[in-house]
């Protein structure tokens, strides 16, 4: 059964549904609908409203806890309604107003009665006062008149009160009734005491009664800083919840069936060994790894779910490659999905010849294609006619049949969703499931890695093809821009070739083609006698694959593009980017662009282009880029920079971020977290609880 089983749920009940009053008031407010949906409601700090200020001490925009006299009260109508209430503590009298108030307070507010104010203070007409404060009747036995006090004093007895994230409809008290309404089974632990104990861990009970208002106010400080135990409980609590759920995903998809794809024993039937012959190089030390660890994921009788992930230029393709002709020397189908009709044709025109030399049969499908060129396509791809094919987003559409499918490679994995992602490797025949090879030249941080994609095995390209030299990353400012147009006709001189890539403008594409437009009218009129292109993503998919092919093929000395080149696009004689208005791009588009350069044997450079001022963030982004051309450097930079909720959204991980752990920060809590999991049986009832108690509803791609 899974999380998002209601029958299974019911056995646990704190995962019953909350009553329907509760439930119609807090709305979309809590991640799920239930007792402990409600429980991990928690506080967004603490406010200590047992410590009393004396009232003859009070200071304008201080936050104070009064107790005070009623001594008066009336309702004003001019110059609008509002309910003004006089209290007073030895000779410090405080004026207390409400303009939107409920009718009973007035008369709850009696004069003689003694009450405890919260609020902050502010300078009324000749007095101080307080609006909308927060206002209880003092119990018998509180504190007597505190007008001799010199210093705060505070209840033995006090505790901290919580104050949650919630919406203009709902009062504090609101939340504070309900949490005191929470099942006993809220409580209960789902970890071993033995392992509370061993790792220094609140008990659960403990936790939960801490931070829903019964802490002392002496743990104001760290409750509010969120390094107090009871919030390095809840943080583990959470990580453990991800690893959890990712060690079942990692155990079901071995329940799954796959082709198995073995290494066949002869030279002579081997595309593999034959394709190695052919190559006019020898593989990097990373790429040989790579391919092992795919072949042996591939020879598995479940589906492989691997990340190939290196850097710009680091040779990912050619993996790729290999590994799909471990699947039709096993005589099966492979599919290579890309991002855009730009990369797709660019695989195709590079990957095709490097096929055909060893007999294998290679062919592309993209959107654009002419009604009977793609229908003709796909009667070629059913029956078995056509080996490897690379597409976009149509090879996901259900129309798309495979004779027999073994291996989907999707470049860019970030690009598509996990729903696109498993639609096609659904288009195996027999019940099985093809095997997945995920390729991303923006590698992931490890931290993120472990704690969102823990259920994929990893394999790093972290070595370059020998004889590339370093890209030179150059900061420019927008002030210097002719200097550029002297650089540019410089390395058109050595018969090299440049790009302009134009500044990304979010809001638009319109206003994005404009800059592009307006940039080529500039260059050509600059560089009359030179060929310049342009290439940008309203132009039809025919025009965009004739310009790319001329630039590639040297037919143009400048290609000016807005970001549609950022992924792949791999011409070895360009030697220069120009990155217009550097600091509207990203820190990992930034280092994409910058690959499209240095892929030849001749010293590159990329040239950010920026205007002013800089904004913080892109200061950091624009050094780390100046400072490092290593992508997995760069990654973690990334992550510090923009933070994991940005960075690995829910559409690519298919799972919800975290509420209260912080995978850059906690990282010591993750590497706990997966320690715990370890300990914890699978199917066990403490194991199911605790991912629903934090994961209300299972993935769909989980059930």
């Amino acid at each position: 059964m899974t999380a998002a089983d209601p029958n299974h749920r019911q056995g646990f009940k704190e995962l019953l549904p909350l009553p329907l009053s509760i439930a119609d008031a807090v709305g979309g407010l809590l991640t799920a609908p239930h007792w402990m949906g409600l429980a991990l409601h928690l506080p967004l700090r603490f406010e200590d409203r047992a410590s009393i200020t004396a009232m003859d001490s009070l200071e304008v925009g201080k936050k104070v806890n009064l107790l005070a006299t009623v001594v008066g009260s009336e309702v004003q109508y001019h110059p609008r309604k509002q309910l003004r209430v006089w209290v007073e503590d030895g000779d410090t009298t405080l004026l207390l107003r409400w303009l939107h108030f409920y009718p009973g307070l007035q008369q709850k507010l009696s004069e003689g009665t003694r009450i405890q104010i919260s609020g902050q203070i502010r300078q009324g007409y000749g007095t101080f006062e307080m609006v909308h404060p927060t206002v209880k009747i003092a119990p018998p036995g509180t504190l007597d008149e505190t007008a001799n006090q010199t210093a705060p004093a505070t209840n033995s007895n006090a505790v901290l009160e919580p104050v949650y994230p919630s919406t203009g409809q709902l009062k504090q008290s609101d939340w504070h009734r309900w949490m005191k309404k929470l099942p006993p089974e809220c409580f209960i632990d789902t970890l071993p005491a033995n392992l509370c104990k061993k790792y220094k861990l609140l008990p659960w009970s403990t936790t939960l009664q801490t931070l829903h208002g019964q802490a002392n106010p002496r743990e104001l400080y760290d409750l509010n800083l969120r390094t107090h135990p009871a919030w390095t409980r809840v943080k583990v609590d959470e990580l453990l919840a991800q690893q959890l759920l990712l060690r079942e995903y990692r155990q079901q998809r071995t329940q799954e069936k796959a082709s198995p794809l073995k290494a066949l024993k002869t030279s002579k039937t081997s595309l593999v060994r034959q394709f190695l012959a052919q190559l006019p190089f020898k593989l990097t030390g990373a790429q040989e790894r790579a391919c092992q660890e795919i072949f042996e994921d591939l020879a598995r009788p479940y589906p492989m779910q691997r990340l190939l992930q290196g850097d710009v230029g680091s040779g990912k393709t050619l993996v790729a490659a290999l590994s799909c002709l471990r699947a039709i020397e096993n005589g099966k189908q492979a599919a290579i999905l890309a991002p855009t009709e730009v990369l797709a044709a660019q695989h195709h025109h590079k990957l095709t010849p490097l096929f055909e030399a060893v007999g294998v049969r290679c062919a592309k499908l993209q959107g654009a294609m002419k009604k009977s060129e793609k229908e003709r396509t796909l009667k070629l791809l059913a029956a078995g006619e056509i080996d490897v094919i690379i597409g976009t987003h149509a090879l996901v559409q259900e129309h798309v049949e495979f004779h027999a499918l073994a291996l989907v490679v999707v470049d860019e994995q970030h690009r598509f969703g996990v729903a696109q992602r498993l639609s096609l490797i659904a288009k195996a025949n027999d019940g099985h499931l093809a095997h997945q090879l995920m390729m991303s030249a923006t590698p992931i941080p490890r931290t993120l890695a472990q704690t969102y994609l823990s259920d994929l095995a990893v394999s790093n390209l972290d070595e370059k093809p020998p004889g590339r030299k370093p890209i030179v990353t150059k900061l420019l400012s927008q002030k210097k821009r002719s200097q550029l147009v002297s650089a540019i006709e410089g390395e058109i001189n050595k018969g090299q070739q440049v790009y302009w890539v134009c500044p990304l403008i979010e809001e638009s594409e319109t206003l994005d083609l404009q800059a592009a437009q307006a940039t080529y009218t500039d260059l050509c009129e600059q560089l009359p006698t030179r060929r310049i292109g342009l290439l940008h993503g309203k132009q039809d998919n025919k025009l965009k694959q004739t310009t790319m092919a001329a630039f590639a093929a040297g037919e143009l000395d400048l290609l000016v593009s807005t970001t549609v080149i950022e992924v792949g696009v791999d011409v070895g004689n360009a030697s220069l980017m120009v990155i217009d208005q550097a600091e509207r791009f990203g820190l990992a588009q930034l280092h994409q662009l910058r690959g499209r350069v240095g892929r030849g044997s001749v010293q590159s450079v990329c040239v950010l282009l920026y205007g002013g001022p800089l904004s913080n963030t892109s200061k950091l982004r624009l050094k780390a880029m100046h400072e490092s051309d290593d992508g997995f450097f760069l990654a973690e930079k990334d992550l510090e920079i923009r933070g994991p909720g940005e960075l690995l959204g829910k559409r690519q991980s298919g799972l919800p971020m975290m509420r209260y752990a912080d995978p850059l920060t906690d990282k010591d809590l993750l590497e706990l977290a997966r320690t715990l999991a370890q300990q914890m049986p699978p199917n066990a009832d403490n194991t199911r609880r605790h991912i629903q108690r934090w994961i209300e509803e299972t993935p769909w791609w989980l059930s």
